[in-house]
């Protein structure tokens, strides 16, 4: 093969591979982008403690405060009970208080399940826990620490991203939440 058949041969291969790249990566497009407020919530679902998958697109119609957490983070256990007496408190009205456990086997020395499952028995907790030992939600919601929570609203857009513990059932927070729960 002459020498410039052979370059234009390895043109064309680079073409054809930066092309196919190209493609690959805007199919993949939505594992990279931030979720922004405003923005649809990506599809997510996880088994809940009966081994049920729960799916956020079954929840459309119902404002959902999404809570990432682990049994082993301080601030995650601390603001447990708030969201627990916020479930009780805006259940009726249309809230859905979900909370995605990223308890991980290897890291607790026992099954995540089982510490997660003691954790929701001894803390009373009866809103929905799933379970994410991969940790999953953390690259489909770009989670950045410990606790995080997300609003989404009955359209399954995200409407708040918060950072950190929060008393969740306290006067301006139950108050913000009402908002999403009337529109």
């Amino acid at each position: 093969m002459p020498a410039s058949h052979a370059r234009t041969a390895l043109r064309l291969a680079v073409l054809l591979a930066a092309t196919l790249l190209a493609i690959l990566a805007w199919q993949g497009r939505g594992n990279y982008s931030p979720v922004d407020t405003g923005g649809r919530v990506p599809a997510y679902g996880a088994p809940d403690l009966r081994g049920d998958t729960v799916d956020l697109a079954s929840l459309r119609g119902r404002v959902v405060l999404l809570n990432v957490w682990a049994t082993w983070c301080k601030p995650c256990v601390k603001e447990m009970p708030a969201l627990q007496r916020l479930h009780e408190m805006l259940d009726p009205e249309g809230l859905s208080v979900v909370a995605v456990s990223v308890d991980n086997a290897a890291l607790s020395l026992g099954t995540a399940d089982g510490d997660v499952r003691s954790f929701v028995d001894e803390y009373g907790i009866t809103f929905t826990v799933l379970l994410d030992p991969q940790s999953r939600i953390e690259s489909v919601f770009q989670v950045t620490g410990l606790p995080m929570t997300f609003v989404i609203d009955r359209d399954g857009i995200l409407r708040k991203k918060v950072l950190g513990a929060r008393e969740w059932d306290e006067p301006a927070s139950v108050a913000e939440l009402r908002t999403w729960l009337e529109n």
